[in-house]
């Protein structure tokens, strides 16, 4: 998708607050820091309009990222970040959770997992959260560029594995870098719109 208007429509933190116009939503989910707005910047050819941040547990709100006035890209709060305090974890997760649980708009979620490493245990926390709602989700395995391509398919076995992986879901092997993978997520948010 060629990629010309993006624009941050609101950061919510409740329903209410949540665009009306019915356009399809795609929620990004990911640990603090697995590179969930160097994602997002790839995919709609900007430099920064996701902000990185070397600081994890900076999106604290629901980011609404409206693009072609066709689709949202919907930033939710990281997780797994242990320098913010249980209560602003808790509130995180109560509003992530109404968020996945009632908004009908919400097409898939994109769980971000580095492909690097073997997925932690909040992502397979969110992953089993996530098949437990019955909600569609693609996993997008980050930071491609970092490894050997030819090792490629054996990190994705473990990711696969780890998850539990059902069948229907599908892992993209991604970089931010590189742009490897763009028009795959692309293809496959296609699928769901």
């Amino acid at each position: 998708m060629k990629v010309n208007n993006v624009e941050l429509v609101i950061s919510a933190v409740k329903p209410e607050q949540y665009p009306g116009e019915g356009l399809p939503e795609f929620a990004l989910a990911g640990r603090s820091n697995v590179g969930k707005s160097s994602f997002i910047n790839k995919m709609i050819n900007r430099k920064s309009m996701a902000r990185t941040s070397s600081k994890p547990g900076k999106t604290q709100t629901l980011n609404y990222y409206k693009i072609e006035d066709a689709l949202y890209f919907v930033d939710v709060p990281g997780y797994g970040y242990a320098r913010v305090s249980k209560g602003e974890r808790e509130k995180w997760g109560q509003m992530i959770e109404t968020y996945f649980t009632s908004r009908e708009e919400l097409c898939a979620v994109l769980l971000i997992v580095d492909l690097r490493h073997p997925p932690t245990k909040d992502d397979v926390m969110m992953y089993d959260f996530l098949k437990h709602y019955e909600l569609p989700c693609i996993v997008i395995a980050t930071k491609a560029d970092k490894i050997p391509r030819g090792k490629w398919e054996a990190h994705k076995k473990v990711i696969k594995k780890n998850l539990d992986l059902v069948k229907g879901d599908e892992i993209i092997i991604f970089s931010s870098e590189t742009a490897e993978g763009k028009d795959n997520v692309w293809n496959a948010l296609r699928k769901w719109m």
